[in-house]
């Protein structure tokens, strides 16, 4: 028993495991304990003491993002309802655009549509109303053609107001014409041939004593020229559709603001 002591002994100091730093790394002594627990005590004394000094925008701002990312996760009904018939709009605009270039399905028909949007333009209605009302001798006549000038007119700074406002582009990269830029006609929204059109048939058919084939050709006219700028690429669907909604209130407006005849001889005679 005596000689097995000091054998025993030998084996704990020879036995690697037993010394101080392979043990403390399974079982750390107290003093560590203590040095790491004081340490994270200073660390969240420290960080409460920042947040208290930090900017109270700061804090508001990181109590905003979380909502901020929930609005952007979960969008309300109105936005995807919006987005989805934007959607639709943009695919069936480019669907109905078969003269958009050459190479559509209906690239033939390129020049007959354009020349059909042409007799929307408003340099060319602006033309032969001023050749018309040096023409006519009669106070009736040039009542009706003062007034269609300033529809026309009216037509030309509404639109390009609006579509500086908007600055939408078409559903094909189409260039817009010399004319197109004579009249600041160079966006999608709303469509300026289509507004003219509507705004030219329904005073046409106010002012005017037509038979009732020429009322329906009127009509038709205004729909095939606003249309036919869906089909060259020039406007979506929905920039035609405004185009007739602003076209018919540019009308109401100028019933409005109607020129008499003394006011209008007053002009002519200034001019």
């Amino acid at each position: 028993m005596p000689a097995s002591q000091p054998r025993s002994r030998a084996r704990d100091r020879n036995n690697v495991l037993n010394r101080a730093e392979f043990l403390s790394l399974n079982q750390p002594l107290k003093g560590n304990q203590e040095s790491r627990g004081s340490g994270r005590k200073q660390s969240s004394q420290a960080g409460a003491a920042g947040a208290q000094n930090s900017n109270p925008k700061e804090r508001r701002q990181s109590q905003q993002l979380p909502e901020e990312d929930c609005m952007q996760l979960n969008p309300s009904f109105k936005g995807i309802a919006f987005n989805s018939l934007l959607a639709i709009d943009i695919c069936m605009s480019k669907r109905l655009g078969v003269c958009a270039n050459r190479a559509s399905s209906w690239g033939g028909a390129r020049s007959m549509i354009n020349l059909l949007g042409i007799t929307g333009h408003g340099i060319p209605w602006i033309a032969g109303t001023l050749i018309c009302l040096v023409k006519s001798s009669t106070l009736a006549g040039q009542e009706v053609l003062m007034n269609l000038l300033l529809a026309l007119l009216l037509d030309i700074m509404i639109v390009a107001g609006l579509q500086k406002l908007a600055k939408r582009k078409g559903p094909y990269d189409v260039n817009p014409g010399l004319l197109d830029y004579l009249t600041m006609d160079t966006y999608a929204f709303p469509a300026g041939h289509a507004s003219r059109a509507a705004m030219l048939s329904k005073f046409f058919l106010n002012h005017l004593v037509l038979a009732i084939p020429l009322r329906i050709l009127l009509v038709l006219w205004a729909l095939c020229v606003g249309f036919s700028r869906v089909m060259i690429g020039r406007h979506h669907i929905t920039d035609v559709l405004s185009g007739f909604v602003f076209g018919y209130l540019q009308f109401r407006l100028v019933e409005l603001i109607w020129m008499s005849s003394n006011t209008c001889q007053m002009l002519i005679s200034i001019w």
